[in-house]
């Protein structure tokens, strides 16, 4: 009786090690897959959706300041669209005409 005790202890152990060898090996494999389909993923170009989703709220937060900045822009064109226009003509085309009238002497 004892010796069938010894025998179902030995094969309890030898399936027990050949689960944890299985597992071992399951985990193995599937990195290795993952590795492979990884690798091949990158060698076509595509990326994660990780790296996807980061690149993404960058190019968003990029437009979000370019947005701010085009509004700045425009509000410092109309500033000094409204300067220019309060300054007045005469004394610039008076400055053209005195340097053509300048340059009509000397000839």
């Amino acid at each position: 009786m004892q010796s069938s005790n010894r025998l179902l202890s030995d094969i309890a152990r030898l399936a027990s090690g050949a689960m944890s060898m299985a597992a071992g090996a399951k985990t193995e494999l599937e990195q290795l897959v993952q590795q492979r389909v990884e690798r091949f993923l990158n060698e076509k170009g595509w990326v994660a959706r990780e790296e996807f989703d980061a690149v993404r709220s960058l190019a968003q937060r990029a437009r979000e300041e370019q947005e701010k900045i085009y509004e700045r822009l425009d509000h410092l064109e109309k500033k000094l669209s409204a300067k220019s226009a309060s300054k007045s003509r005469p004394t610039v085309t008076k400055a053209k005409t005195t340097k053509l009238s300048s340059r009509s002497n000397k000839s």
